[in-house]
């Protein structure tokens, strides 16, 4: 049994495709299947049910696949222990970001990181939160920048801020009319959402003590997955939505006038840096921490926990 087959064998798990996993291995797919064959052999046991599309793991394969996770992790630490020794940063970094941070946050400190370590190669991925989840677990990510808590027994959460929700707010729709807003003032078939999917959808409804789906009340029905989309639906048709702190402080100040703060306490969300529980490459993202936290805002920084909205 060698390392080399067990990368292998996890490959075709996380790719349920032996091309597939060749090709991220790789090698050819008669090389790939020729060394999990050998395994086999040895084991005295079949690891995949090669009659299904997509192929998957027997049952006893799944457990011994779950193993040989654990031990390439620990392989791997070996050439950590190595890198960590050395002064200056280098490697790979995969970031996983949900869309509803990406814009707003990755400008923030992507390139001053870059600046202060360029041997760093950064890979940013936007992802809904599920899709970093799995990603993270299958290693295909090395860290997740999303909203928690999760309650994710594989997945770390490493808090990094707080930001609040604002109301963006078309002209003509009477809270437009107040400086602050209270959560129970605000119409549902007059607020825009994002689709099914986005962690943020599910908040803001949690904010209006919806747990349901939100039916704005217009010939309009429009289905987003942009931010930026629903609030050019409210500057130029009616009614309001929600947003994130960070998606209005650069806005210029004639559109400044169409966000409306919450009375206090202010509904937040708790933005944090995730990973699995077994996670490499520790001094990069240590680093990616100390960068984010640098160039955010002083007043989302110091912010302390408070009413943080549930996800689900």
């Amino acid at each position: 049994m060698t390392l080399v087959q067990l990368e292998y064998l996890v490959a075709v798990d996380t790719h349920r495709h032996f091309a597939t996993a060749a090709e991220h291995c790789f090698v050819t797919q008669p090389t790939l299947s020729m060394q999990l064959q050998k395994l086999e052999e040895e084991l005295g046991v079949q690891l995949f049910d090669r009659s299904r599309v997509p192929v998957r793991p027997t049952e006893l394969g799944k457990d011994i696949i779950a193993q040989a996770r654990v031990v390439l992790a620990e392989s791997k630490k070996i050439q950590e222990l190595v890198q960590n020794q050395k002064l200056e940063l280098s490697g790979e970094l995969r970031i996983g970001v949900i869309p509803t941070l990406a814009p707003y946050l990755i400008p923030l400190f992507i390139t001053s990181f870059l600046e202060k370590h360029p041997q760093v190669r950064v890979v940013v991925q936007e992802l809904l939160t599920d899709e970093i989840v799995e990603k993270l677990n299958h290693e295909l990510l090395d860290v997740g920048l999303l909203v928690t808590p999760l309650a994710t027994k594989s997945i770390k959460e490493l808090p990094l801020f707080y930001e609040a929700f604002v109301a963006y707010i078309n002209p003509k729709h009477p809270l437009a009319q107040q400086s602050r807003i209270a959560a129970d003032e605000l119409d549902l078939s007059s607020l825009w959402v994002l689709n099914e999917g986005h962690c943020f959808r599910s908040q803001v409804l949690n904010i209006c003590n919806r747990g349901g789906s939100a039916d704005p009340g217009s010939h309009l029905d429009y289905k987003s997955g942009s931010l930026e989309t629903l609030k050019r639906i409210v500057e130029t048709q009616h009614g309001l939505t929600l947003l994130p702190e960070l998606s209005v402080l650069e806005m210029p100040e004639e559109k400044q006038k169409l966000v409306r703060a919450f009375e206090e306490p202010q509904p937040l969300r708790e933005v944090s840096l995730v990973v699995h529980r077994s996670f490499l490459k520790k001094k990069l993202i240590e680093a990616l921490r100390k960068e984010i936290l640098d160039c955010i805002p002083e007043s989302i920084k110091n912010r302390e926990k408070a009413k943080v909205v549930a996800i689900k």
